[in-house]
Order: structure tokens, then sequence, then C-alpha cells
């Protein structure tokens, strides 16, 4: 059985555990586990007898493997995706997001709430239509005035305050 099954168990064990060493291993074993039970075998397809016992030898193995790895604290960090990069960047993005929250709090109604819903919460025009119920070439018009009111705004206190380049100024990244 081995001679002839050798390379289809190993195959079927590589594809489940993606392991070439643990395929090896579970091979192995699923011949072991043969030996054991022949006996008990009565002698029908002994090809899907043994590719089923290469299989649950896997499944088996899978199921150790997950309760084998615990998450330690370097582990779980390295996973955790990195949110923006350095402090500098972290707080220059909390910034531009505060300064476009205060732009878009100070338009009128409905130029208000499309705007903080659009820009400062990022929803689409159809997350919008949604919410809201109005039409989308409506809420696409509140939009595009909206933008134009927020650079308006931010034109003027750019100015009285007599700054070159601005948190907003200087990041694309708020602009649709």
């Amino acid at each position: 059985m081995i001679d002839q099954y050798q390379n289809l168990i190993y195959s079927i064990c590589y594809r489940l555990t993606g392991d070439y060493f643990e395929a090896e291993d579970l091979a192995q074993d699923t011949f072991l586990s043969a030996y054991k039970n022949l006996s008990a075998f009565d002698g029908k397809n002994e090809r899907a007898w043994l590719c089923r016992i290469a299989t649950n030898k896997c499944i088996d193995y899978l199921k150790r493997a997950g309760r084998r790895s615990v998450p330690t604290e370097d582990s779980f960090f390295v996973t955790v995706p990195a949110d923006g990069g350095s402090p500098e960047n972290t707080a220059l993005d909390r910034a531009v997001r505060e300064e476009l929250l205060r732009c878009c709090l100070a338009l009128n109604q409905p130029y208000r709430d499309v705007a903080v819903d659009y820009f400062y919460y990022e929803l689409s025009i159809s997350e919008l239509a949604a919410k809201t119920g109005r039409n989308i070439k409506t809420l696409q018009t509140q939009v595009y005035r909206a933008k134009a009111m927020i650079r308006k705004l931010y034109r003027k206190e750019e100015t009285a305050h007599g700054k070159q380049g601005s948190v907003l100024g200087r990041s694309g990244t708020n602009q649709k």
C-alpha cells in the first residue's frame, strides 16, 4: 500500500497543512494507523480508506495546531495593522479632521449635514441618499456647493490668520 499510495497520501497531507515536513509526518502516521487497523479493514476500496485516514489525521493536526498557537503580545502587535505611521502624522491627521469638521459645522442647513456626512464621515452619495431619503442628484449638488463653501471658509480663515500653509492646505487627503 505504501508503494502504491505514498504520493497520493503525501499530496493530500501537504494540501491540507501547507507544510512540507508536517505532511511527511502525517503521511507516515496515516500508513502507521492503517497498518494498526488493517484487521478491521474490510478490503474494499483501500484508496478511499487511506485518503479518509489521511484527511482525519490532517484535521486533527490542524485542530491541535490552532489550540497551540496562543498569541503573545509580540505576535499580536505584528498582525495588527498600523494605523497611519508616525505620531506626527497621526496628530496632523487628527488636526485636519478637526478643522474639516469645524468648517462643515459652520455651514447652514442643509449643507451642514451633507458636508459632515460626506466629507467627515466619508459616506458615499448612495449611502447619503439611503440615510436621508433625498434624491441622488440633489445630494450631488449639495455636496458640490458645500465643498465650494468649505473652501471659501477655509481661505477666509487662512488670510485672517496669516497662515501660509494651514493643516488643510498641506493635506490632500480630505479633498474629494
